[in-house]
C-alpha cells in the first residue's frame, strides 16, 4: 500500500487527524491539504494527507498562522521532491559508473585539462618561478 493512495473518505480523515471534517474543509479551500476526489467528488484522503494535517494541527498550536503553515508545507514538499531527485541522479551515476569501469581521468596540466590514464598521476612541477610586475 503507497502512502499517496487515497483511501479515507473525509470522517475518517478527521478522526485520524484528530480535527472536525470541516476543519478539513476549509484546509482543502485554502489549499493546505487537498485530498484527491472520487468520479462523484468526494474527498479521498491518503495516508500522507493524514500526516500533513497533523502537523498542521502541531504547527497551528504552536502559534504559526495558517499563511506561514501554508509555506512551510510548500517547502517541505519541495524538499522531499529535491530529494527524490538527487537519489534519482545518484542511481544513475552508479549505474554508468559500474557500467563504464575505464572512465578517463583529467588533470589540468601546463596546456591545459589534460587525460590520464587510470591509476597514473600527474607530474608535479617543482621549480620555482620568480614574477616581477612589468613597469
Amino acid at each position: 500500500m503507497d502512502e499517496n493512495s487515497p483511501l479515507f473518505a473525509i470522517a475518517t480523515a478527521a478522526e485520524l487527524a484528530g480535527m472536525h471534517a470541516q476543519t478539513l474543509r476549509q484546509y482543502d479551500r485554502l489549499g493546505l491539504v487537498v485530498p484527491q476526489r472520487t468520479a462523484g467528488k468526494s474527498r479521498r484522503y491518503s495516508m500522507r494527507d493524514v500526516v500533513q494535517l497533523r502537523e498542521i494541527g502541531r504547527l497551528s498550536g504552536e502559534g504559526v498562522s495558517l499563511e506561514g503553515i501554508k509555506r512551510i508545507l510548500e517547502l517541505e514538499n519541495q524538499v522531499a521532491s529535491l530529494q527524490s531527485r538527487v537519489r534519482e541522479l545518484e542511481r544513475a551515476l552508479a549505474d554508468e559508473l559500474v557500467n563504464r569501469p575505464g572512465a578517463r581521468v583529467f588533470a589540468a596540466g601546463e596546456s591545459g585539462v589534460v587525460p590520464l590514464r587510470q591509476g597514473m598521476r600527474p607530474r608535479r612541477q617543482t621549480a620555482v618561478v620568480v614574477w616581477r610586475p612589468e613597469r
